[in-house]
């Protein structure tokens, strides 16, 4: 196998990491995110994507299938994890597999942030580890190719 790509994608407000509400969401900006799963995963290339557009999410997505050189998605949907049956949808319609992180604990938070309808079409969700989420999420990844590798009987 040639050289792991990882899609990692952002979704609405998560531009504003370092500046909106630090006590929860810590004071590290997006691009500090990236670049310590850069140097932490040197053996992956990755693919860094953040849009507010549910829409622009949703076609990265596809292109990350379709153009096949991505093996997985680590997905920081933001608040369309909430309410987003698009996005849902489009996770149901590729193959690649995804994992949701969060930053926060969604489920200690307010109540409308206990649902995620996108966790049911999602390989795992890590939740509630700060920047290690993120750490994590990768780690699943290489876990689901690793798993793909192996011979079955």
């Amino acid at each position: 196998m040639g050289t792991l790509s990882i899609l990692v994608l952002n979704g609405p407000n998560l531009s504003r990491l370092g500046k909106r509400e630090p006590e929860i969401y810590g004071t590290l900006t997006l691009d500090d995110i990236n670049r310590g799963l850069a140097e932490s995963f040197p053996e992956v290339a990755f693919d860094f994507f953040q849009s507010e557009d549910e829409g622009v999410l949703i076609e990265k997505l596809f292109q990350a299938e379709d153009n096949g050189s991505c093996s997985g998605v680590v997905l920081n949907a933001g608040a369309l994890t909430h309410y987003s049956i698009a996005l849902r949808d489009a996770i149901s319609a590729i193959k690649l597999p995804v994992v949701e992180v969060h930053l926060s604990n969604i489920y200690a938070r307010e109540e409308f942030r206990r649902t995620s309808v996108i966790s049911e079409v999602c390989r795992g969700v890590i939740s509630g580890f700060g920047v290690t989420s993120y750490h994590l999420g990768v780690r699943a990844i290489l876990e689901c190719v690793q798993e793909k590798d192996v011979p079955s009987d």
